[in-house]
């Protein structure tokens, strides 16, 4: 009795050791259910994060302006897919964000579209017909300003929101070309009742760019660099689990009760997995050049800046 007594005592004693052990971080993340945004929630699903002693805290977003306030403000630690512009313009201005790493180069996951029956065929057709972004200042209004002036076009750019206004205003015919994100709008596209006209690769200036980061707060990562430095094993971790382990599929799927088809479609046909690589931000020099002509800075920042700036924990 008293050495099953001895050892249950060990046992309680190594749980609690154990249990102490989990740091919690705290995530903003903008577009729940994108399959770039889903790293965190995947890993946390699969057991990745904990077993990094990592518990998370998700709140979702409406965007990464919002992601980005809740960084700077110190009510989350991390935000995740914020836009690149916007974190070097916080920085800029000298609000406490750090980029971590990249988080989606590429803007091929941005896709704009049209109503089955509509003469649309390409963005050459858009003369005199309303082209739709989310918000001013956001990576689809960026591209949508590349799209008009790459192809020259005559278009009436407009602010329509998110995935879900953009559908209810083509469909009910308010506006000429929405705009969406996988998993948003395959089943329309299954059921022909959308068609695809462009994605966000087809702005020469956004391919193969590194277009949205993972930020943290400056001071929480100051003072928890190993909390970030084990966030960072995690997600590199979880990235190779979303590609590799068709486990993921069914946690992506089960999570946003779709089905496995749509989730591999969604992860096949909008990321592959160099779009989805941490660990480069790629296009950095075009980046800056970019923020200054976009005016989300006054000038270029320096080299010792984005040093400063740019802090990815080594592998």
């Amino acid at each position: 009795m008293k050495k099953t007594t001895l050892a249950l005592a060990v046992l309680t004693l190594f749980g609690a050791q154990t249990a102490s052990a989990q740091d919690t971080v705290k995530l903003a993340v903008g577009q729940r259910g994108n399959w770039d945004t889903s790293v965190s929630e995947i890993g946390q699903r699969a057991g990745i994060f904990n077993k990094h002693g990592l518990v998370l805290e998700i709140v979702y977003t409406n965007g990464s302006g919002e992601t980005q306030q809740a960084v700077i403000s110190g009510s989350v630690n991390l935000g995740i897919a914020t836009g690149i512009m916007g974190a070097l313009s916080a920085y800029a201005k000298g609000a406490p964000v750090r980029i971590v790493s990249a988080e989606t180069t590429g803007a091929g996951d941005l896709y704009w579209y049209v109503k089955a029956d509509s003469p649309i065929k390409s963005l050459r057709d858009t003369d005199g017909k309303t082209l739709a972004y989310s918000t001013h200042g956001s990576s689809t209004h960026g591209i949508v300003t590349a799209f008009m002036k790459q192809y020259d076009l005559k278009a009436k750019p407009t602010a329509v929101g998110g995935p879900a206004a953009n559908l209810t205003a083509v469909m009910s015919g308010q506006i000429d070309v929405g705009w969406a994100a996988p998993p948003f709008g395959l089943d329309q596209l299954d059921k022909k009742e959308i068609r695809i006209i462009a994605t966000g690769n087809d702005a020469a200036v956004f391919k193969g760019q590194t277009v949205r980061v993972n930020i943290a707060n400056a001071n929480f990562l100051k003072e928890h660099k190993d909390v970030v430095d084990r966030y960072m094993k995690a997600y590199r971790e979880t990235v190779d689990y979303m590609y590799h382990n068709p486990e993921a599929l069914k946690i992506y799927a089960q999570w946003l009760n779709i089905s496995e088809e749509k989730a591999k479609r969604t992860r096949d046909d909008f990321f592959p997995p160099q779009a989805v690589d941490p660990d480069r931000i790629v296009g950095l020099d075009i980046v800056v050049k970019d923020a200054v002509a976009l005016k989300f800075t006054s000038t270029e920042l320096t080299k010792d800046q984005l040093a400063e700036l740019i802090q990815i924990p080594p592998r």
